[in-house]
């Protein structure tokens, strides 16, 4: 499959595993001449009754202002040095699994995450990156956590 790491999607939620997967697609990207684009999906918050006068409301705007100024700091710290790919960054409200996908369309690959759930919680909420690889029209690289160290036990 020649240039599937040529336009690379890395769906990033903040977290430890998404960082795994961005520096990883960083190094794809490096190696293959490809470009990045790290998204970051804000999903919908219903609101919960009626704020009191006194409350300030957090408008939408406000929140994905914020996630866009967080996830540019992010990259511009991850996505350095010489022969760093080619970045851009966006910030989309929605349904996480829907709008990655969507985004997906645009690249010849997605790289990402993970998030070990297993059991009860898996089978009541499932995966993000489940749904995005039962969905996605293009290749989906994901990556597992990194497991933590495993202590020996004492004799």
């Amino acid at each position: 499959m020649p240039g599937i790491f040529r336009r690379i999607l890395v769906p990033h939620d903040f977290s430890e595993a998404a960082d795994d997967a961005l520096r990883i697609a960083v190094q794809l990207a490096r190696q293959h001449g490809g470009s990045l684009t790290v998204m970051h999906v804000v999903p919908p918050y219903p609101l919960v009754g009626v704020p009191a006068p006194t409350t300030t409301i957090v408008t939408e705007g406000q929140i994905l202002a914020s996630a866009r100024q967080n996830l540019d700091a992010l990259v511009r710290r991850r996505v350095r040095g010489p022969r760093a790919p080619r970045v851009r960054t966006m910030v989309v409200p929605g349904d996480p699994h829907r709008r990655i996908v969507e985004a997906a369309a645009m690249a010849t690959s997605v790289v990402m995450a993970t998030e070990g759930r297993t059991g009860l919680s898996h089978l009541l909420i499932g995966s993000v990156t489940e749904k995005v690889v039962r969905h996605c029209p293009r290749p989906v690289l994901t990556l597992r956590p990194r497991a933590a160290p495993r202590r020996r036990p004492r004799r």
